[in-house]
């Protein structure tokens, strides 16, 4: 099944600029955005190119309004083998988060072996409108969710397969990393070992690492979240896409009482 090309995430008004719609809100405030849907968007600026995306660290400076934002990108270290790029996000004359991308070239290696994918549920786990997930944000509605492990009412680890139901950019199909990537920052979300109604805790980075390109348009993230005694914690998430896991994404957090 392919996205709803009538739900967008973004409409694109040129030269980088784009205005944020509702399918982007962010769960801890309406006027914001889900870091999701950005990170996805600094991944669709960065284009394609023959040497694959390996690494993306996106660092957040505020969180992003959901209004009118621009991209700019730029190249920090050419190179045949390995390149470097940099990427900013702003709204308002504010640059809101800041990225580095790093692009490895293909060769033929060896692979070892990895885990197979987690099992997909054949139907959407929780049903619309049952939960925080589906029902309190428009980032959270866009999304298709199928939870093999964990639930989204619960704290503890995850494991959840998750469809963008909304295209990113209006008027064209997302790529397999671009679904990765809006779906990469959730792993805090559906792992969540705090009440959202107690803490707040929001992650001031997102690491992605891949040893190989996503394929298709299920990805499944396998989710653990910890907190240290100090007001720091860490998520770390597995990747997967529907052939096995494709690498791993981190996410650093700011953890305090409501």
């Amino acid at each position: 099944m392919r996205s709803d090309p009538s739900m967008f995430m973004y409409r694109p008004l040129g030269g980088g600029r784009y205005l944020a719609t509702e399918h982007t809100q962010s769960p801890w405030d309406p006027a914001m955005q889900h870091l999701g849907p950005v990170t996805a968007l600094i991944v669709h600026e960065l284009g394609t190119s023959e040497l694959p995306l390996a690494r993306l660290v996106v660092e957040i400076f505020g969180p992003v309004p959901l209004a009118e934002v621009e991209v700019a990108t730029s190249v920090l270290r050419d190179g045949k083998r390995v390149q470097c790029l940099g990427a900013s996000v702003s709204s308002g004359g504010r640059e809101y988060v800041r990225a580095t991308a790093w692009r490895i070239r293909e060769a033929n290696t060896p692979p070892t072996t990895v885990a197979g994918p987690p099992p997909l549920p054949a139907g959407p786990t929780p049903p619309p409108g049952e939960s925080w997930l589906t029902s309190g944000f428009g980032y959270g509605r866009a999304m298709d969710w199928r939870f093999a492990a964990g639930s989204p009412d619960e704290t503890g680890p995850a494991t959840v397969w998750g469809r963008s139901r909304a295209v990113l950019v209006e008027g064209e199909e997302p790529t397999p990393l671009e679904r990765l990537a809006v779906l990469a920052d959730s792993g805090n979300g559906v792992s969540h070992a705090l009440d959202f109604a107690t803490h707040v805790f929001v992650n001031v980075d997102l690491t992605i690492s891949l040893f190989r390109a996503p394929e298709g348009e299920w990805m499944c993230l396998g989710a653990e979240t910890v907190i240290g005694p100090a007001g720091r914690g860490l998520v770390r998430t597995r990747l997967f896409d529907r052939a096995g896991e494709v690498g791993v994404a981190t996410q650093t957090l700011f953890v305090a009482p409501r």
